[in-house]
């Protein structure tokens, strides 16, 4: 039997390196290339850089960018291409909604994952924010009229799409099983000094509903933890900032630019001992998952989508006050049995068998 045609649309490609969206494309890309012939869209990349195929998969590369405002085209292109090479396209996100309409000239099947509520990313006293948030309502709207199923990445995203649109989502979070603990070595050791101390640990971006101001000012007050904050700082006038007023300014406070070596980046993770998760605007966030896989206690900035992440048997902060009380009650032994119960819900919901297997069932 001829296998259906399959295009995934709306990453930077494959191999991943960093970002959910591109995990969860490596991942169906391993678990279902025997099944179907797929396709992958790939972002501006040098000739010298390119694959041809990676995980018995087709990567096709667009002279676009998949960030910024290049993504808006880089979808849409991708999209109407796919619309004449593809069977089936499944779209990660919303930026391509241009060539959401042609749809009624594509016979096939749309399956969108709009990731979390965008609109309510839209932060700050910009002149601009109802005009952002408008089109983002709308850019939303379209994509969930034009596609045939859509999934979401948590239940608070599942029930906003019930409500809003009278439809039910697949909910599909990510996996968190490629995240494997790393034991500490000399050569890491050398590099990362901190890897001999006792260090508490996150990884996130430098934006604002990060809150990663609220951590570094927690631990300024309580000097006998460290901390190890991994983000890419220089992305945003909030993270320049923060690394510019803290950068070794505290001997227990880290700052570390954005590291992509995995098997790097999992010693920092699993040598830690709690992980310090503190997005406000995600979904079921990638490295909260990657660090319950790797069993780490967790605790999270309070708000309704770590909640079910983490189905409510975390350890929730506010503000400043909050993660300072928690931190100075918490012993050994209660992050001990934290860790064991985040590892367990983990591998429970967040591996990729599962979640691979929920894409099957959409795609057929």
């Amino acid at each position: 039997m001829k296998k259906k045609k399959v295009a995934i649309i709306g990453t930077n490609g494959i191999p991943a390196k960093y970002g959910g969206f591109e995990t969860l494309t490596e991942y169906l890309t391993k678990y279902l290339n025997e099944e179907y012939d797929l396709s992958v869209y790939c972002s501006k990349t040098s000739k010298n850089n390119r694959l041809k195929t990676y995980n018995n998969s087709r990567l096709i590369y667009l002279p676009f960018k998949a960030n910024g405002w290049q993504s808006m085209i880089y979808d849409s292109i991708s999209i109407i291409h796919a619309f004449f090479v593809s069977d089936i396209l499944v779209i990660l996100g919303f930026s391509g909604f241009f060539a959401f309409p042609f749809k009624i000239f594509f016979r096939g099947k749309i399956v969108s994952n709009i990731g979390g509520i965008e609109w309510k990313k839209v932060r700050g006293k910009k002149s601009w924010a109802p005009i952002e948030i408008f089109f983002k309502k709308w850019f939303e709207r379209i994509c969930v009229h034009f596609s045939d199923v859509i999934i979401v990445d948590n239940k608070v995203t599942y029930d906003y799409v019930k409500s809003t649109y009278g439809i039910n989502s697949i909910l599909a979070e990510y996996g968190g099983d490629h995240a494997t603990y790393v034991p500490k070595s000399e050569k890491l050791t050398l590099k990362y000094s901190f890897l001999e101390k006792k260090y508490d640990v996150t990884v996130s971006r430098a934006q604002e509903d990060m809150n990663i101001h609220l951590l570094i000012e927690a631990y300024k007050e309580i000097p006998e933890r460290n901390l190890v904050i991994v983000s890419n700082w220089e992305i945003s006038d909030y993270g320049i900032k923060l690394k510019k007023e803290n950068k070794d300014k505290y001997s227990n406070i880290f700052l570390l630019d954005s590291v992509y070596d995995l098997t790097e980046l999992n010693a920092i993770r699993s040598n830690g001992q709690l992980y310090l998760h503190t997005h406000s605007l995600c979904g079921s966030a990638p490295s909260l998952i990657e660090a319950m896989y790797l069993g780490l206690p967790v605790i999270c900035f309070d708000v309704e989508t770590t909640r079910a992440t983490t189905e409510e048997k975390s350890l929730y902060f506010k503000d400043v006050i909050s993660l300072k009380n928690i931190l100075s009650k918490i012993d050994d032994n209660a992050t001990i049995e934290l860790g064991k119960e985040m590892q367990g819900i983990a591998k429970r919901r967040y591996n990729w068998k599962r979640i691979t297997d929920l894409y099957r069932e959409c795609i057929n």
